[in-house]
């Protein structure tokens, strides 16, 4: 049997080992870094893109436009907007990134979707450090200019949108087309199937009200893709600012050269959304006679501005055209800048042509995202009366008869 002074020998032997271990792990050497700065990344000042090409593309307005997606006017007033927010302090052991090459970085990454490690080689700056300088200038780009470029309209708004969708679509008392696109992204972890929307990848959905210029007028970004466009609307801000009457829309009017009672002021959408007093959706497919297919084709040519809205966004900011390997906190930075950016150049240049030939106004697509319940009285009245007055008189177009022949 072993005694008392025994087993303290052996305690002492375990705890002198066991602390033994520590203390050698302890004075292992940390693991150093070989360069304060990669030999690659020191000749940035030399051969970096922004430092070689910058002042070049300045004296051919063409190339600065094809390098940055606006043209160069646009772009000195863009960083006139945010140069004091870009600015950051020298050090003494290096110096700040200039506000010039932070919003060219980004720029690029906007209008390209390269990775941050492609962009790392043709900027010569550190992987993570363009990471930062991204998500800080589209957080910036968002928080600076949103209030400036689309900030929440008033009554006097709403009734220059309605006279610019009547001037453009035909469509009276309509203050905005309505829509949601999925934004592609890579499946965050242990999400489960909260991304995965119904065309089979992982998505964010943007949902957006343009106006007659291709400008988005509303706008909420960062709902689950899996979720359909009707509950997205009906939880978004704007949706219950409209259900408690604090959009200021303005009081219904006659429709144009109508004598019957006054029309609500409408939001025109697709399939997938409720119809309500103020928001306006297509027919059912099935059972549709000529005054019902007038109206839808009235109705699909107003909505089809923000599908244009979403197909120039596109074609600018080509990191939507892949899927964009961000978290969805800061993928929904990048959507956000670019919403913002949109707008901006659309105020700041002259506005392109589009050819709204390109978009079908027969068909309505979307029945999948519908949500099948059945819409409420006043919504079906509102919109009774829209297709009686797109069949009077008074609210047809000569070739609206011609436009649906055909159709089903």
């Amino acid at each position: 049997m072993v005694d008392d002074s025994e087993e303290e020998v052996v305690l002492h032997w375990l705890v002198s080992r066991r602390w033994g271990q520590r203390s050698i792990l302890d004075e292992e050497p940390t693991r150093r870094r070989r360069f304060w700065v990669h030999p690659i990344v020191s000749q940035r000042y030399r051969k970096g893109h922004f430092h070689s090409l910058y002042k070049d593309l300045r004296l051919h307005p063409e190339k600065f436009f094809a390098f940055c997606r606006m043209s160069l006017g646009t772009f000195d007033c863009l960083l006139s907007s945010l140069r004091t927010v870009l600015t950051f302090m020298d050090t003494n052991m290096r110096r700040s990134i200039t506000p010039e090459e932070r919003l060219i970085v980004t720029l690029r990454f906007l209008a390209t979707g390269n990775s941050f490690a492609s962009l790392h080689f043709e900027f010569l700056l550190g992987t993570s450090t363009i990471s930062r300088i991204v998500r800080h200038t589209c957080q910036v780009i968002w928080e600076q200019l949103r209030e400036t470029v689309m900030p929440q309209p008033k009554v006097d708004d709403w009734l220059r949108i309605a006279e610019g969708f009547n001037l453009s679509a035909q469509f009276p008392n309509c203050l905005g087309a309505m829509d949601g696109k999925h934004i592609r992204v890579k499946k965050p972890p242990h999400s489960g199937s909260r991304f995965f929307n119904y065309k089979h990848f992982f998505s964010i959905v943007l949902m957006a009200v343009a106006d007659s210029n291709y400008k988005f007028i509303m706008v909420d970004i960062g709902a689950y893709g899996s979720t359909a466009d009707a509950r997205i609307f009906s939880a978004s801000r704007m949706g219950e600012r409209l259900r408690a009457n604090q959009l200021a829309i303005p009081e219904s009017r006659r429709l144009p050269g109508s004598a019957g009672p006054p029309a609500p002021f409408v939001f025109v959408a697709d399939e997938g959304f409720a119809l309500t007093n103020h928001v306006m959706r297509p027919f059912p497919k099935r059972g549709l006679d000529v005054r019902r297919r007038i109206y839808n084709y009235r109705l699909t040519r107003a909505r089809r501005y923000v599908e244009c809205a979403f197909g120039i966004l596109s074609s600018k900011w080509r990191v939507f055209l892949s899927s964009i390997q961000m978290d969805p906190e800061n993928a929904t930075r990048v959507i956000q800048a670019c919403v913002v950016l949109h707008n901006f150049t659309r105020i700041h240049e002259a506005s392109s042509s589009v050819d709204l030939d390109d978009f079908p106004t027969t068909t309505v697509l979307g029945l999948d995202r519908t949500l099948h319940r059945r819409p409420g009285t006043a919504g079906i009245a509102v919109r009774e009366l829209y297709a009686d007055y797109f069949l009077s008189p008074e609210g047809s177009l000569p070739w609206q008869r011609d436009a649906i022949r055909g159709s089903v």
